[in-house]
């Protein structure tokens, strides 16, 4: 098993020591493992759940919830359902705001297209709006 100094962890993950250190203050890693001389080292299996936690939080999970995954993972096999039905509503929220953002981008393109459109004819000013 390989493991990882906390800055090649910090260099592999993209989260910062303070984050890295915090997550594991509040349970959300749990388990890690220390060398010789005390300090933290970080395993593979560190790693792929630092980026299943990077996935939740960039997709708007909330801090408890992940706390409530990680609490659930923790649980073993009995929990699997559990832990489908958490991330299950977690992707129907973030199908919802996925929507609202193409919905979004729609204007956002349209207003673009008529600005290019009005900008180049003499005389016709793009409206401010």
């Amino acid at each position: 098993m390989t493991f990882y100094s906390p800055a090649e962890t910090v260099e592999k993950s993209g989260f910062s020591i303070d984050t890295l250190r915090y997550y594991e203050k509040i349970g959300l890693l749990s388990g890690i493992a220390r060398n010789g001389s005390g300090r933290r080292v970080f395993s593979d299996d560190d790693l792929a759940w630092l980026g299943m936690l990077r996935c939740l939080r960039e997709t708007g999970m909330p801090i408890s919830e992940m706390l409530r995954y990680a609490e659930l993972a923790r649980g073993g096999e009995e929990t699997v359902r559990e832990r489908m039905e958490l991330l299950e509503e977690h992707d129907r929220r973030v199908e919802d705001r996925i929507a609202r953002l193409c919905a979004q981008q729609s204007r956002i393109k349209a207003k673009i297209g008529y600005y290019r459109e009005s900008s180049g004819r003499p005389g016709v000013s793009a409206a401010p709006r």
